[in-house]
């Protein structure tokens, strides 16, 4: 009682005092709820745009968004929501198919924005624990992680790699299927690119606008080996030397060509529109893929997964990594 008077006789005396103590309070406050939805943020595909997402989903996109938030994944929003209509289109109180993550059996979750916070934390640690892979954490979402480590001891996701695990894991429940092999796919009609639309990079290297711009025309597609012509599609090194000639820059024909054409440029040094080369994606020479370096860790590139982003900064791309290069003609 004592110390309760003390305190308020303060208050009174000092006005200013305690108004400047409030005011701190706010501002903590405040930041705290800022670096909930900012400071967490990773991931870059903020790329994708929503495609014929139903009113039933769409409905919670404000839910959707504050669970994303909180699990920063914020920048995967609408892959999220695209996840969510293939799994139950909203169809369902369990929006996101989210019981079984927490070991219930289907449908158990009854509270749609219970099944979005649950959904969305597990995307999140399925992500993390995929490198930022969005078409391995897809796949992985719907066969569980442990097709995570099985990818990625076979060179990360592929179709082939994903059927590859649905017969075994069908063979060992003694199921006639397990899973959806085909999930990535059905996602990924809800979503289209937006990113035609080239995010400059500052210092990127002369070209470098055009270079990317003719590249994502192809974003999606199929890798074909021995592909250099949008008529018949591209591998690695064909997709790098057809977009950079539309901006006017000569490369020659492979990986190890390109790589020996290009001046080495440390990883602190690279710039947006430098070529990163990697060893070891299959076996023959030395060089053996070529990506275009988009900053931010990140490269545009063609693969076994099709033409796409990949992450640099962990997993499979980041342990066969070589160099960055330069072209400087």
């Amino acid at each position: 009682m004592y110390l309760k008077k003390i305190f308020l006789a303060f208050l009174v005396s000092s006005p200013v005092i305690f108004f400047m103590i409030m005011c701190t309070v706010v501002v903590i406050m405040i930041s705290g709820d800022n670096e909930i939805g900012n400071d967490v943020i990773r991931g870059s595909d903020g790329e994708y745009v929503t495609n014929g997402i139903n009113p039933e989903v769409e409905r919670f996109r404000a839910i959707f968004e504050k669970y994303a938030r909180r699990e920063g994944v914020y920048n995967y929003l609408n892959v999220i929501m695209a996840l969510t209509m293939q799994e139950s289109g909203g169809r369902y109180l369990d929006i996101m198919q989210s019981s079984e993550s927490i070991g219930l059996p289907p449908n158990s979750i009854t509270d749609p924005e219970l099944s979005i916070e649950i959904g969305v934390k597990y995307f999140a640690s399925v992500l993390k624990q995929a490198d930022y892979d969005v078409h391995l954490t897809l796949q992985s979402y719907n066969f569980g992680n442990g097709f995570i480590r099985y990818a990625k001891e076979r060179g990360g996701y592929s179709k082939e790699v994903a059927q590859s695990f649905s017969n075994m894991m069908a063979v060992k429940m003694g199921w006639p299927r397990y899973g959806d092999p085909q999930y990535i796919d059905h996602v990924m009609r809800y979503l289209k690119n937006s990113i035609h639309v080239v995010k400059l990079v500052n210092g990127s290297i002369d070209g470098y606008e055009i270079v990317i711009k003719e590249a994502l025309k192809y974003e999606g597609q199929p890798y074909v080996w021995g592909g250099s012509h949008p008529s018949i599609g591209f591998d690695c090194s064909g997709l790098t030397q057809w977009s950079y000639i539309q901006a006017g820059i000569h490369l020659p024909r492979t990986a190890q060509e390109q790589y020996y054409a290009s001046k080495r440029i440390d990883e602190q040094d690279a710039k947006a529109g430098d070529l990163v080369f990697f060893t070891g994606t299959y076996a023959g020479k030395y060089i053996t893929h070529v990506g275009i370096y988009v900053g931010e860790g990140r490269m545009f590139n063609s693969n076994g997964s099709g033409i796409q982003y990949s992450n640099l900064t962990s997993g499979y791309w980041r342990e066969h990594l070589v160099s960055f290069g330069r072209i400087t003609n």
